[in-house]
Formats: C-alpha cells, structure tokens, sequence
C-alpha cells in the first residue's frame, strides 16, 4: 500500500469521488443514440444518488465524424447539454471527454463561463501526451477541472510509463487516470501501479482516478484494490454498460462505498425501468467468453465485439485466431 494513505474495505473515505460514465462509455454500444428521456432520467437519478460527476459523452469534432451515424452525446453541444439540465442547480458536477486528434477543442470547448460543463477529461495514448498537455492547458485557461486518461498501459513499457505520468504531473491536469483499457490488469498489478500514479502525483500534488473494463469479471475487484491504494476518483457506469464487456457496476460500487451521501434506491429504480428498457430494446453489452479471451491476451476487444456481432460461438478457434494476432 502507497505510504501516503491508510485505508481498508470499511473505512469511510470522505475524499472519493464517483464519476458515472455511461453515456459516454455505454454510448460506444449504440453510437450515442440515447433517448432524450433515458438522459434526463440518468442526470435526475445521479443527482438524487449523490453521484459527485456524470459525463455526457465525447466533444468530438463534427468534420471528422458524420453527425448522421451518431447521436448527440457524441458531440456534446451546449444547448444539448442544456435541454436535459438547465443550469444545472445541484452538486452533481458535469464532464465531458475531449479525445487527442479527434477533437476541435480550440473552438468546441466553449469558456467556462459560457458553459453548464465543469470538467474536461482528456483521453491520451502514450505518443500523443505532448498534444495531450497542449489540451488540458487549453481546458485550464478556459476554466475547467481537468482530468487525463492514459489509455492502454498495459501495452506500455515501465520506461515510457515512467516518463509519461512525469510528463503528466507536471502538467496542469488535476487527476490522472489509471485506465486498464483491455481489462487485462488483476487486482495485484493495480495495486502496484496505483501505488506508482499516486507516488508521481504527489510530488505535484495530483489526484488520481481508475477506469476499468470488465472483461475478466474484475472491474469491480480493481477498481476497490485502487480506492484501497489511495486513488480517489472512481469511474463507473449503470448496469455496467460501455463498450465490449462493459465497466464496474455503479450499482456495486454505490453499495460498496461508506459515505451516507451515496443513495443506491434511485439507482435501483433507474435499472429496473430505464436501464430494463433499454436492454429489451436490443442493446447488448456485459461479459462473455470472448472478451475474457481478449483481456486475457491483454488485446484490444475488437476481436469479440466482432465475434458476438457475428453470433459465432466457436471460443476456441477464436482463442487461436487472437494467439495467432499476438
């Protein structure tokens, strides 16, 4: 456990922050095309849950990305923003991502001042880290809390890691992100690697975060084996939902968590008409035996979304077609 911090599975940690990312995360399973209704129920139940940040989806740039083929929380525009909560009157605080080379973030970030967004989180790959930092400066001048989520780490050596969270503490960035993007990591690598972000950050005095995939039925395990470390921002989303085999259960985590501000009977409300309709409408995600085979060989799922697009249930010839790709 990192020096700086002393916590166990009871302690209450008035420091811990939930972000729900399911629009933004889950939005990867149905192109962003959320009801409007489904979007102000989710804003009203995290409000109601004491959920301290919710993100709306990507700022993605409308030159690059046919606003035809995807919905609105693709793009997060303001007004759009603004039709589900107003000015936003309450503590829930509002995110968006902003990705490295697929967003206008000079002209799409509006000023803080003329915006209901609080947070910005840039979303970086270990090369991009230069133009990374040039983004969250960009979002700090304008007024933003800023967040920055290193992707794919598992595929990243100790020396470039290194190098790059160095790079990133010294920036202006607010909390850096461990993100476990293959959901490849078991709760023994988090713990080490939480204990690396949280002893960089501190030398600058950052915060850290995880966001973590399911497809070895570990999100949950290594999001709460971070917490443990001293990481205090929390992603999560609803049922799970986002990309592939899905995320940690906001659901699980709520219930985990000790802080009394956190609510879990809006939640529960929500999953069992919100969250239920949506999966009868045929939107599908959450854990299969491809994934796990993706996150095992620590590789992108692109492989099994395929697979399970595909309706094949041939696991092993599937297992050698992802050995033969390594």
């Amino acid at each position: 456990m990192s020096p700086l911090y002393s916590r166990t599975l009871i302690s209450y940690c008035p420091d811990i922050k939930v972000l729900d990312c399911t629009l933004r995360d889950g939005g990867l399973v149905n192109n962003f095309k959320f009801p409007d209704s489904f979007v102000k129920d989710l804003y009203k139940t995290n409000v109601k849950a004491g959920v301290d940040y919710m993100e709306f989806g990507y700022k993605a740039s409308k030159d690059l990305f046919d606003v035809n083929e995807f919905g609105k929380w693709k793009f997060c525009d303001e007004e759009d923003i603004r039709s589900i909560v107003g000015t936003n009157e309450s503590d829930l605080k509002i995110s968006v991502m902003s990705d490295v080379g697929r967003t206008d973030y000079k002209n799409d970030i509006l000023p803080k001042k003329d915006s209901v967004i609080d947070m910005i989180r840039t979303a970086t790959y270990i090369h991009q880290i230069p133009t990374a930092v040039e983004m969250i400066e960009d979002a700090k001048v304008k007024g933003y809390e800023t967040t920055v989520n290193l992707m794919a780490v598992s595929k990243v050596s100790e020396t470039d890691l290194d190098a790059g969270l160095e790079i990133l503490a010294q920036s202006a960035v607010d909390t850096i992100y461990l993100v476990d993007s293959f959901g490849a990591f078991y709760p023994e690598q988090i713990e080490r690697l939480a204990d690396k972000y949280l002893n960089i950050a501190a030398k600058t005095g950052k915060t850290i975060g995880i966001h973590a995939h399911n497809n070895q039925q570990l999100a949950f395990a290594n999001t709460i084996q971070a917490l443990r470390q001293g990481v205090s921002m929390l992603d999560a989303t609803m049922a799970g939902m986002g990309r592939g085999a899905g995320n940690c259960y906001l659901e699980t985590l709520l219930a985990f968590l000790k802080n009394p501000k956190y609510n879990i009977f809006p939640v529960l409300k929500f999953l069992s008409t919100d969250m239920r309709e949506l999966k009868e409408s045929g939107v599908k995600w959450g854990y299969d035996l491809s994934y796990m085979l993706t996150g095992l060989m620590n590789t992108h799922p692109k492989a099994a979304i395929k697979f399970m697009e595909e309706e094949r249930t041939d696991y092993v010839d599937f297992f050698q077609e992802v050995m033969d790709n390594e």
